[in-house]
């Protein structure tokens, strides 16, 4: 585990005395503060990794501590040590932005549990980091994946740890989650980066053409084929290969794909002879292909020579943290786009932003924002510029549906029951439910139920 350089801010000397000879027992820089002015002074004067706060100082309480950390620095984590009957208050910190708490009396073991989530997240950011600088280097700017969660943190650092090598590639994911920019950011990460890489939509194509577009053809192959033609196979020699929506592939082209991830090499369609191609095959999906496996859509054998390497990009929902600095970037690139000076979003619409589920993902969100950017009057965006009220239209009528759905069967249980305790008969029947013959009989009819 890397050691960090911690600060502690506890008030009580001796808990504060054992806490840090402990953490230095461990290897860890440490120094303390006995309340909350001395605490961020030290934050002012040097880095720290982690702060060891106590909730309830003297002063300034570990509240106001938190909130003025985290505008220094947003990037120290802090873990508040709280006494027995504050769980609520420290749960209202970590929404502050606080990583975690940990209950008095202090337990070691979970102290250093805490400190190697620090830790690993510590080495996350500074491998990002060297990714970024990587790139810049390479006159790539990545500006456009946009992240600040951990989980994208993380894929990013593993899309960096594989970009170096052959092995085949499966991106699963919903649409719009980003796949292709993943791919683009592997690519640019590789050896291969001085070389192309070529995007295939394998949805996009009929079977006979995604042959003759990934493999080429001879002339005179097929009715049409006036000339020889160069597939992306060949085109994409010495580069990367991004096969959009693997899952779609026929039967015939999944036998010619398996082939050359076996042997590395391919024919023509219409053509006898044997062509060799250094490429890295990237693949992506947003369908259970182990599914498709299962109900015999696709090859076994070619699933797990795709499936070397699986990274899974989370949908929008599940990475909310994501949002904010997506907004803002897109609202920056679509005012430039159409020279508008939008300055900012409304506190409303971002609420409103936040709180929306976002089933087409990242590309719906960027949609969204162009939208608003174009039809906004002011140099705000506001609730009126989004396209909720149509959402919310669709919302209530489906609401709309499901209630009265729900209330047509419980009418049609009750006229049920009623029918069984009268025997079938519809003037007793009627009497039991208080309503007239006349409009028992039209119930009857509207509800299919037979009298």
């Amino acid at each position: 585990m890397k050691k960090l350089d911690i600060l502690v801010v506890e008030d009580g000397k001796s808990q504060r005395e054992m806490l840090c000879d402990f953490l230095k027992g461990e290897g860890h820089f440490v120094m303390e503060a006995a309340d909350g002015e001395e605490g961020l002074r030290h934050v002012h004067s040097r880095h720290f990794d982690l702060l060891l706060l106590d909730y309830r100082m003297p002063g300034m309480s570990g509240m106001d501590v938190l909130k003025a950390v985290k505008a220094i620095n947003p990037e120290i984590d802090v873990v508040i040590i709280t006494a027995h009957g504050t769980i609520e208050t420290a749960v209202e910190a970590m929404k502050a932005g606080a990583l975690d708490y940990i209950m008095k009396p202090l337990e070691f073991d979970e102290l250093l549990i805490q400190i190697e989530r620090v830790s690993e997240r510590r080495d996350l950011i500074r491998e990002n980091e060297l990714l970024r600088k990587e790139l810049k280097n390479k006159g790539i700017t990545n500006e456009q994946i946009i992240y600040r969660s951990s989980q994208m943190r993380e894929l990013i650092n593993m899309a960096g740890r594989v970009a170096g090598s052959r092995a085949t590639v499966l991106l699963e994911g919903e649409s719009g989650t980003g796949k292709e920019l993943l791919a683009r950011l592997m690519h640019h990460l590789s050896p291969r980066s001085d070389k192309p890489i070529i995007t295939v939509n394998c949805t996009a194509l009929s079977e006979s053409l995604l042959e003759s577009e990934l493999f080429g053809h001879e002339k005179g192959s097929f009715t049409g084929a006036t000339a020889r033609r160069i597939g992306r196979f060949e085109e994409a020699n010495g580069g990367t290969l991004f096969l959009d929506e693997i899952g779609e592939i026929s039967p015939s082209v999944q036998v010619k794909l398996l082939r050359f991830l076996q042997e590395r090499e391919f024919q023509r369609v219409g053509g006898n002879q044997t062509i060799i191609s250094d490429i890295r095959i990237i693949s992506a999906t947003n369908r259970n292909l182990e599914a498709r496996v299962r109900e015999g859509f696709f090859r076994e054998d070619l699933f797990y020579r795709l499936n070397v390497v699986v990274m899974k990009i989370p949908p929008l929902r599940e990475r909310k943290d994501d949002i904010v600095p997506l907004i803002e970037y897109f609202l920056k690139k679509f005012s430039d786009e159409n020279g508008k000076q939008i300055e900012d979003i409304s506190s409303e619409a971002r609420d409103r932003l936040l709180k929306y589920d976002y089933p087409g993902n990242v590309r719906e969100l960027e949609n969204i924002i162009e939208r608003a950017v174009v039809i906004a009057r002011d140099d705000v965006i506001a609730l009126a510029d989004l396209p909720f009220q149509r959402y919310a239209e669709e919302e209530d009528e489906i609401e709309s549906g499901l209630l009265k759905k729900s209330l047509e069967d419980v009418e049609r249980k009750m006229i049920q029951g009623a029918m069984v305790d009268a025997g079938n008969n519809q003037s007793k029947a009627a009497e039991i439910l208080g309503v007239s013959e006349r409009m028992l009989r039209y119930k009857l009819k509207k509800l299919g139920l037979k009298g």
